[in-house]
């Protein structure tokens, strides 16, 4: 198990491959199965699911997993300090994670939290469904000066989602290009909190 959860930590954020993992791992995709259920029960991992909107588009129908605690993710890799972790190429991962654990939490009770991504390479990081009103669109970038990839227009295209915000490690919010707002995330969670 504990091989187990080190590749979920080397594959943190990234599209769930059963059957890499099963090969890897010489256990069967019921093993899989049964060891990525019992660490969801047990709220240590996240399989965030895709999106499944009616939009006319091929879309990805894997989920993406996450270990929910970036300390436990950031240990199973050996991570032991600030220097490690930014030196590691999980870093965006581990943020993207953290920050997804995050405004989940600051969510109203009732909220959908899925991701967006289609063959065709559009794809937006985290849709918040709050009840009753549409899916807000929020992409997540390590950067301080968050520069964003066309896949996040598109998906928006898709998608006309009333709330775009990108969430970045900065103190400040400001606007972007297309009705964006990138925001800290204190500044996205009070949002969400005062739903």
């Amino acid at each position: 198990m504990r091989r187990f959860w080190t590749m979920l930590a080397h594959q943190q954020a990234g599209l769930l491959n059963a059957a890499e993992l099963a090969r890897a791992l010489g256990v069967d995709g019921k093993t899989i199965a049964s060891y990525l259920d019992l660490l969801v029960d047990m709220l240590l991992v996240r399989r965030l699911e895709p999106s499944h909107a009616n939009v006319g588009k091929r879309l990805v129908k894997s989920p993406k997993v996450y270990v929910m605690d970036s300390g436990i993710a950031h240990a199973l890799l050996g991570l032991g300090s600030t220097e490690q972790l930014l030196g590691h190429p999980i870093a965006g991962s581990s943020w993207e994670g953290f920050v997804i654990e995050t405004l989940i939490a600051a969510s109203p009770d009732g909220t959908e939290a899925k991701f967006y991504r289609t063959a065709a390479g559009a794809e937006i990081d985290l849709l918040l469904t709050p009840p009753g009103e549409k899916p807000w669109a929020i992409e997540i970038k390590r950067s301080l000066s968050p520069k964003l990839e066309k896949g996040f227009y598109l998906a928006c295209e898709d998608l006309q989602p009333p709330q775009r915000i990108v969430g970045y490690p900065g103190r400040e919010a400001f606007p972007l290009p297309n009705n964006l707002t990138a925001m800290p995330l204190s500044t996205a969670g009070r949002l969400l909190l005062a739903r």
